[in-house]
């Protein structure tokens, strides 16, 4: 098993779009990219910390790659807004990808290039590369929080 880490919005409805993903075996939501130890989702909400809600992907790279990934990220949410998708605001809704070694930055960068240059979107993208750092498991109640709800279809900004 591999690890990806990726913010892109609510962790809510990203967990439940990736956890259908081909060869993704396991998905958990937390907070990355701050500088506050153990950060509680009352204190991300605060917008203080300067942490991420994010999502760690457990999954095996020989039924997907960390490019196949990334496409699903493209399309699980709007990477051309600024610390924001749909109705959500503020940096801990930022889109980023925290990469954990050169490799995985490697494959970012190309994938963010190569996004842009395709003209998908009329703005450019803003997803931002980020060393990984600690990763954070959020409070439980947030893990598989949709599909605990009988939500099975998650939008897509």
């Amino acid at each position: 098993m591999e690890i990806a880490i990726f913010a892109a919005g609510c962790f809510w409805g990203v967990e439940l779009n990736f956890s259908k993903v081909d060869g993704v075996k396991e998905t958990q939501v937390g907070y990355i990219g701050g500088d506050t130890e153990d950060p509680t989702y009352e204190e991300i909400c605060g917008k203080t910390t300067g942490h991420a809600e994010a999502i760690e992907i457990k999954y095996d790279p020989s039924v997907i790659g960390y490019e196949g990934l990334l496409e699903k990220l493209w399309e699980f949410h709007d990477p051309t807004t600024l610390n924001r998708q749909g109705p959500d605001q503020g940096t801990q809704y930022r889109s980023a990808i925290f990469y954990l070694d050169e490799v995985q930055k490697n494959i970012a960068e190309k994938s963010i290039a190569a996004l842009d240059a395709s003209g998908k979107f009329q703005n450019p993208v803003v997803t931002s590369l980020e060393v990984a750092d600690k990763f954070w498991r959020a409070e439980e109640y947030h893990q598989k929080y949709l599909e605990k709800k009988g939500i099975t279809i998650a939008c897509v900004s």
